[in-house]
Parts: structure tokens; sequence; C-alpha cells
């Protein structure tokens, strides 16, 4: 089963999956941008704001692959539980905010990248905050953080969650993070009740 946690820079969701690791020890925790190579471009481009923002589209894709080979299918191959800490869910709504004056309709776009070859997640709990709150607690430290680039990844988000509403798991992450921890455990534990019946 393959559980991804996704959200808008500032929802807390990083500091759920540490969280989620403690809690659940036997599952397998991974991330994307990866700490491969592949990774290691991924965040050279995004501390660039010159990047270019097709090329880093491909960069983020090239390491989604890696992860996928190298990590993702091997462990789910194993029976084994995976929580990823954003996944290709970030790719659709943060990269096609970055794309937009390259390429028509780029959310579909970068999904139609990924669709022969990913494997979509099985549950994504999706950590929703406002962009002026998530921009002030990430520090609004790179280009990806700042409040009018997140409400566009926020409007892409929703647009995904209503495309399949059956696979999130909406969490709001105004909330004390006690709280939002204590839903994002038990979101998880009726994750595997249902699997398991």
């Amino acid at each position: 089963m393959l559980i991804t946690l996704e959200g808008i820079d500032g929802s807390g969701k990083t500091t759920v999956w540490e969280v989620l690791r403690e809690e659940f020890p036997e599952f397998v925790f991974t991330r994307e941008p990866t700490e491969t190579w592949y990774g290691e471009g991924v965040e050279r481009s995004m501390g660039d704001d010159d990047a270019d923002s097709l090329a880093e589209l491909f960069l983020f894709t090239a390491d989604h692959a890696n992860h996928l080979s190298e990590t993702i299918r091997p462990a789910l191959a194993e029976g084994e539980v995976v929580i990823s800490d954003r996944y290709s869910d970030s790719r659709y709504a943060y990269q096609a905010v970055s794309i937009e004056d390259h390429v028509k309709r780029p959310l579909e776009y970068i999904r139609g990248v990924h669709q022969p070859w990913t494997r979509p997640p099985d549950a994504t709990l999706y950590f929703d905050v406002d962009p002026e709150t998530g921009a002030a607690r990430s520090g609004a430290t790179n280009k990806f953080e700042q409040a009018a680039f997140l409400s566009q990844v926020q409007s892409n988000y929703e647009r995904l969650f209503d495309a399949e509403p059956e696979r999130f798991v909406r969490i709001d992450a105004s909330r004390s993070p006690e709280e939002v921890l204590d839903s994002a455990v038990n979101a998880v534990e009726r994750l595997l009740e249902d699997r398991d019946e």
C-alpha cells in the first residue's frame, strides 16, 4: 500500500511524516525530492530563481522515475506499506504553475507525461492550510514558498482532489500540531483497517 502526504509548503506534512515514522516503524518511509543525485539536481534547481521551469519539471520527473524503480516498486513488491512525503501530486500541483507560460493546460500535460509509467498512490493525506499561513510557516525561503505561488498550487491540489475524492483524506492543517498529528495517525490506522477488511 502506498500512502502519500501532500499539501502546500508550510502545511506541516513533513512534521507529520516524521511522527508517523515513530508511530509505524515497520513501514517504509521515503520522500521526494530524494537524496539521490537526481534529487540533488532538483534541490539545486529549486534554489535557483532563474532555473528554466520546463527543465526543472523534467529534473523532478527523473527523480520520481528513479524513486519508483529504486524504492517504491521494490518495497510494494515485498508487501510493505510505503509512506512518501510528497509524490506525483506535488509535481502536478507545483510544476503546473511553474510551466503555465510554456504549455497549454499544464496540469493535464504533466499528468499525461507521468500516466504511462508512474504508480498512483492508494491513498493521499492532504494537509489543507491557507497560502498565507503556509508561506509564513515555511519562511518563504525559495520561489515555491511565496503566498501568491502557493495560492495557485492550492487551486491545483483542489482540482486533483475533486477528480479523485475517494483517494484523498483532507486534514485541516490550520489546527494545533497535536490535533493535526492525531488526525493523521487516525487516518493511517483507518486506511490500514479498510485494506485488511
